[in-house]
């Protein structure tokens, strides 16, 4: 009952908080405002999951399966109200495709488990860590678009920033947080499940920003190469 109320109070909360800018940004479109409500839970569960994988405990590498603490629960819930949140509104407003939907869905899935078995909630919060760590920068991609800014060096190096941590954590410490639930005696056959689908999903993303990555260097170079040449013939 308690975890519970905790998931609604923290739907209730990414719902006002949404509300609330609507109505600070009446001038800015709904997509504006529920990018801002995912900005500010990007920035609060990467906090509050990096306490809980780094400080708190314990280690998700060396005890996948283990009986999760009140800090993992608090975690788990606040991020579920907002999945639920989010998933109810690109619903509604038909903004992402089935690659993302898919995404909300297993998301929501993987943490009703954790709180269901009572366990696994360490490397659910670690792949929660590694999987929003990249939001805050996926979001400013975005606003920097909105704003005119993108095709500046500060959304260069914002795109570098993303495409490096998506790689480096997601992708590569996912595959050894995903060896390590994989070959542990403790967590559940639905969690070990739940990992490989989480796993799978994230190469989609990579290959996705892998492809954009390729095209986006190619098209600076193109730009650069351009820019030479008119420079040398003047």
């Amino acid at each position: 009952m308690l975890v519970l109320c905790t998931v609604l109070c923290s739907v209730l909360g990414w719902l006002t908080l949404y509300l609330l800018l609507c109505a600070a940004f009446r001038e800015r479109s709904a997509e504006w405002n529920c990018r801002l409500v995912t900005l500010s839970h990007g920035i609060l569960i990467v906090l509050l999951t990096a306490y809980v994988v780094f400080i708190d405990g314990p280690w998700p590498l060396t005890h996948a399966g283990s009986e999760n603490t009140e800090l993992q629960v608090l975690s788990l819930c606040v991020c579920l109200g907002y999945f639920l949140f989010d998933l109810s509104w690109c619903l509604l407003h038909r903004s992402e495709g089935p690659v993302m939907l898919a995404h909300h869905a297993a998301s929501i899935l993987g943490i009703l488990l954790t709180l269901w078995l009572g366990s696994s909630g360490c490397e659910t919060c670690g792949v929660i860590f590694g999987s929003e760590l990249t939001n805050p920068l996926l979001q400013a991609r975005w606003f920097l678009r909105q704003v005119g800014l993108y095709e500046t060096v500060l959304g260069d190096l914002v795109d570098v920033l993303f495409i490096s941590l998506f790689a480096g954590v997601r992708v590569g410490v996912g595959t050894a947080m995903f060896y390590c639930q994989l070959t542990s005696p403790r967590p559940a056959l639905l969690m070990k499940l739940g990992g490989v689908v989480m796993y799978v999903l994230a190469w989609v993303f990579m290959v996705d920003i892998a492809r954009f990555g390729y095209k986006k260097s190619k098209m600076k170079y193109r730009r650069w190469k351009e820019r030479t040449l008119r420079e040398s013939q003047d």
